[in-house]
């Protein structure tokens, strides 16, 4: 094992270096693990989100090899291939208690040392204890990172209630709009669409499994009547918002049927002006919901409909790179053209 760990240190979308760093020293309760396979989320390329905070090592969608254990670690053993999870809740608190285990501020203060962009994490005690999932021999370590961006998803969807024989408009087909596909369609949805403003996008959308998908900037105004003209004069029971875009929450926000949910997925920007018709809402008894993260459960999930295939994520990866090319990835990830998911191999 190196003496150093090669981390990747994020100042900016434009501004990430490679450094050495002490290798970090694990105590009991926790393990050392070497990273094989990061995903590069949305959420890295957020500089609103993402810059107050740095300089900072990101990279929460990860796995790899156990490689050394703390005093008093029975369930975890050298060599063994894991999925990390960076964020777990107490699961005592009255927020965990009530089944808001993202709201958990335990969980909002956890996180793996120092992040996943990195060749060795150190896993504290508490995610060593209830954060760390055992990768199956038929899963890869880059499917492996897909469980904690699939988990995230399964919690919005799950909660949101996703019905059989319903129709879901997921609005943005980006890597976690193209999860909201495959998931609404393994979990019995009638009919799923898709909108978002790149033909490169759209096409992966039909090819994941949406039954039509509409170009956001074409459809404009009219996206309400191309939603009907596509599910037998209706429209959707359910809508995913799965973009940052703040024009894309009116749009979205009129294509709900009477009675139907609305997830706020991926969030606007904090000072992004929204026009949200509350009084039509209202009138239509239409359920508003945010969903930010995932629990243990929705992890356990995501592996498991990885496992058994029922939600594919081999074929979304277009780019692997190793740590070196860290930047060339966050710039394919925050340009969004012609890439879908990028995996960093440390």
């Amino acid at each position: 094992m190196p003496g150093t760990n090669r981390v990747a240190v994020y100042r900016s979308n434009s501004d990430i270096r490679v450094e050495h760093r002490p290798m970090p020293e694990i105590g009991p309760g926790e393990a050392l693990v070497r990273v094989r396979a990061s995903g590069i989320c949305g959420s890295d390329v957020m500089e609103w989100y993402r810059m107050p905070k740095a300089p900072l090592v990101l990279g929460h969608e990860l796995a790899g090899d156990v490689v050394a254990t703390g005093e008093g670690v029975e369930h975890l053993r050298v060599g063994q291939r894991v999925v990390v999870s960076h964020h777990v809740p107490c699961n005592t608190c009255r927020h965990c208690l009530a089944g808001f285990h993202t709201a958990c501020e335990t969980l909002h203060s956890t996180n793996v040392d120092p992040g996943g962009f990195a060749q060795y994490v150190r896993v504290p005690a508490l995610q060593t204890e209830r954060g760390v999932l055992a990768l199956p021999g038929s899963i890869t370590y880059e499917e492996g990172s897909f469980v904690e961006p699939l988990g995230c998803v399964v919690r919005a969807q799950v909660r949101a209630g996703v019905r059989l024989g319903s129709t879901v408009l997921v609005v943005g087909s980006g890597i976690s709009g193209l999860l909201h596909v495959r998931l609404a369609a393994a979990l019995g949805a009638g009919r799923v669409l898709a909108t978002d403003v790149s033909t490169y996008r759209l096409d992966w959308a039909r090819r994941s499994g949406a039954v039509a998908a509409f170009d956001a900037t074409e459809a404009g105004g009219r996206l309400p009547e191309l939603i009907r003209e596509a599910n037998e004069g209706c429209l959707a029971d359910l809508v995913v918002l799965a973009t940052s875009a703040p024009a894309a929450i009116s749009q979205a926000l009129a294509c709900l049927e009477p009675g139907a949910t609305f997830v706020f997925f991926a969030p606007p920007p904090p000072a992004a002006p929204l026009d949200i018709p509350m009084h039509e809402l209202w009138r239509r008894e239409v359920t508003v919901r945010t969903a930010y993260g995932a629990a243990p459960s929705d992890l356990a999930a995501a592996l498991d409909l990885i496992a058994t295939r029922r939600v594919r994520v081999d074929d979304l990866v277009t780019h692997r790179l190793p740590l070196d090319d860290i930047a060339e990835g966050f710039r394919l990830v925050a340009e969004a053209r012609e890439s879908v998911k990028v995996i960093v191999e440390p």
